[in-house]
């Protein structure tokens, strides 16, 4: 599998299936600091970023926020004193779709090149 953060987004449409348990395991196995969860019978994933202060947050926040308009894609983003909490899922297909990883690894590497520190 290739590695997500270099993938690109597909356009996804109403209709689509979303990500399988075993297809949403080959990906997840290439972004295991993010959590899959289940709200509402819809398939997520959510990561929780640290911070040493707020500034350092908002940072991340607007750094998220761009890649997300680059894609199109935009994700549940939660803003709080030292904490980023970052929540993907595909709303026109109720569940999970490869853009959604592909994002969390770019998300990911947002965090790794903005050299947040985690305290």
């Amino acid at each position: 599998m290739a590695v997500l953060a270099e993938m690109k987004c597909t356009v996804c449409r109403a209709g689509d299936t979303p990500l399988n348990k075993f297809e949403i395991t080959q990906y997840h196995d290439q972004i295991p600091d993010w959590e899959i969860l289940r709200e509402n019978e819809i398939d997520k994933i959510r990561r929780v970023f640290k911070f040493k202060d707020f500034a350092s947050a908002l940072a991340f926040t607007q750094a998220v926020g761009e890649l997300a308009e680059q894609e199109g894609h935009h994700p549940i983003i939660t803003l709080q004193w030292g904490k980023v909490t970052v929540v993907w899922w595909t709303h026109e297909i109720r569940g999970l779709h490869s853009n959604d990883f592909i994002m969390a690894a770019r998300t990911d590497q947002a965090y790794k090149e903005g050299h947040f520190e985690e305290h």
